[in-house]
């Protein structure tokens, strides 16, 4: 079981000033706008780049694991990366790398029609992106802990507010026919110079001080961890909600790497109305993460779950049948509501129960089901693509999104009242 260091202690002993707390917790949201921003960057310039190589489906699924391999490395590299340079300097160090990742992606693409050279350039984007996900993540939970207040929603808030700022800057930037390397270099270039600019608000050293702490503590045997950890499978309820996971993630992952080609080769649109489609997704998605926390407080996890679902499907249908490109909005707009709160919420049905000790392992396992649904959906879309057509494979989606909406009872409240999602 993959299991990350945690920074909830982070800077417990430097009880920061009111002013100190807030320029933290500020640069943490720049920090998860930042990895919206560049991943939208990507997304909205998918079909360009294809446009770029001549490739077909098939080798855009292969370029697009590149990235997924790089992230899958990542995500397992980011408590080392904590340990050995703490989380503010991994935090500028994975920033930098999906710079550069997005201009080497600019140079595969116009410079040298390149697919080696694009997926050297997407794994390091994925590698970059996965170590800074668990990293920002870290240090979101550490702001919270000293805000003594749930901040989680809010920050996740933020990196979809960066996919809309992405995804709104792809739609200009196809629409005013700039070229892929200088609107990729553009866009790493502001990602490096504001990491830089904000990372300084970030206190140091606090990191040091946990690893010590954990040194003095006692030791859990590794076998003991490793049977612990494996025990939660065996956890049917928690199986489900790993379903729930399953689904409406995929759903997500699947979109941010395909919709814009669905609109583009499905739906015989323009690359700027692909980027303007995946634009809607995003800001979709925005609003629902935004309103779903009181939504979640009203009326709990399972029927907003079972909600979500029916949109989700509505949605996938109304855009894969639609025979009109204004329906294909709409079915776009249900699609980003239906899976906006699956991830939130499945991880929170896995963290409600009593003992903390199980709630870490149980969050543990179906945090490993989410990502390898975010990482391994595209690659999977597109070798169904090249099969099947685009729309084709998106009935997948639809699957799943089903199974998810069935599966939906698993994450009811474990207390009489609703908990909300992170």
């Amino acid at each position: 079981m993959l299991t990350f260091p945690t920074s909830t202690e982070h800077s417990m002993q430097q009880q920061l000033s009111a002013r100190g707390l807030r320029a933290w917790r500020n640069a943490i949201f720049t920090i998860f706008a930042l990895s919206g921003l560049s991943l939208a960057t990507w997304v909205s310039r998918l079909p360009a780049v294809r446009d770029e190589l001549g490739i077909d489906t098939l080798q855009l699924g292969v370029l697009i694991f590149c990235m997924s391999a790089g992230s899958v490395i990542g995500l397992i590299a980011a408590p080392v990366v904590i340990n050995r340079i703490g989380a503010k300097a991994g935090m500028v160090g994975a920033l930098i790398v999906v710079s550069i990742g997005l201009v080497l992606i600019g140079v595969g693409s116009d410079l040298a029609a390149s697919s080696p050279v694009v997926g050297l350039g997407l794994a390091l984007f994925g590698f970059g992106n996965g170590t800074c996900d668990v990293i920002m993540n870290v240090e979101a939970a550490a702001v919270e802990k000293q805000a003594g207040r749930t901040l989680m929603p809010l920050m996740h808030a933020f990196f979809s507010f960066g996919t809309v700022a992405g995804a709104g800057l792809g739609a200009l930037a196809s629409g005013l026919a700039v070229p892929i390397l200088v609107h990729t270099t553009v866009i790493a270039v502001a990602i490096a110079v504001t990491v830089l600019a904000v990372i300084r608000f970030v206190p140091s050293g606090a990191e040091a001080d946990d690893a010590a702490s954990a040194a003095a503590s006692p030791r859990v045997p590794f076998r003991q961890r490793l049977v612990d950890a494996l025990a939660v499978w065996k956890d049917v309820r928690l199986l489900l909600i790993g379903v729930i996971m399953l689904g409406m993630a995929f759903a997500e992952g699947s979109a941010n790497d395909w919709l814009t080609i669905a609109v583009v080769d499905g739906h015989h649109q323009d690359n700027t109305v692909g980027a303007i489609v995946f634009w809607v997704f995003t800001a979709s998605m925005t609003a629902g993460r935004i309103a779903g926390g009181p939504v979640l407080d009203r009326f709990g996890r399972v029927p907003v779950l079972r909600v979500s679902a029916l949109l989700g499907v509505i949605g996938i249908l109304l855009f894969i049948v639609s025979p009109l490109p204004w329906l294909a909005f709409v079915g776009t707009v249900f699609w980003a509501l239906g899976c906006s709160l699956g991830f939130p919420v499945g991880m929170s049905a896995a963290a409600d129960v009593d003992d903390p000790r199980l709630s870490a392992a149980r969050v543990s396992a179906v945090a490993i089901i989410g990502y390898c649904a975010f990482l391994v959906g595209p690659p999977v879309i597109g070798l169904l693509a090249h099969q099947f057509g685009i729309l084709g494979a998106l009935l997948l989606i639809l699957v799943l999104v089903v199974l998810a909406g069935l599966a939906s009872p698993a994450a009811r409240e474990n207390h009489p009242s609703p908990v909300p999602a992170r």
